[in-house]
């Protein structure tokens, strides 16, 4: 085992004694009135939604119609529809998945995610908690950062 995975398995290890790791994507909700129970988060989203906000799951790369949306506008949690990204800020990233370079001010929160044992950044809707994405510093200029983030966990509002 070369020494980046040792470490890696270490450090999935050591989050996980620690509390850090967690089974369930959603994270702490901000906002109250948005502490729903899963069943009354199942009558509010679709199944595909609800796997990736409420449980972290993943949706097919290139199955998402906001992969190829090019209006102006803006891109908002499919959860409870705070707004989260511009569509100046958005971009191909060649990954099938919506991308961004930046999200806008205070609409996510992030941390250390270890599901994969590698740790990444992972991003939630900072008022209700729900898994949108992970961030990596592959981004273009000017923050060189690469929102990944799943389709089915936005919805969009252009412009008028």
């Amino acid at each position: 085992m070369a020494n980046w995975q040792r470490r890696s398995l270490l450090q999935a290890l050591a989050a996980a004694f620690m509390g850090l790791w967690r089974p369930t994507a959603a994270s702490a909700v901000v906002d109250p009135a948005w502490q729903l129970s899963p069943a009354q988060w199942r009558e509010r989203l679709s199944a595909s939604a609800f796997k990736v906000l409420r449980q972290a799951g993943t949706e097919a790369p290139f199955s998402s119609p906001l992969n190829a949306e090019k209006r102006k506008g803006t891109y908002l949690c499919a959860g409870c529809a705070l707004p989260l990204f511009s569509s100046a800020t958005k971009f191909d990233s060649g990954t099938g998945w919506p991308s961004f370079w930046a999200p806008l001010q205070k609409a996510v929160d992030t941390e250390v995610d270890f599901k994969l044992i590698v740790p990444r950044t992972e991003y939630h809707c900072r008022r209700c908690g729900g898994h949108q994405g992970h961030v990596f510093n592959d981004g273009p200029k000017p923050t060189g950062k690469r929102y990944c983030n799943n389709g089915v966990a936005l919805t969009f509002k252009a412009d008028a």
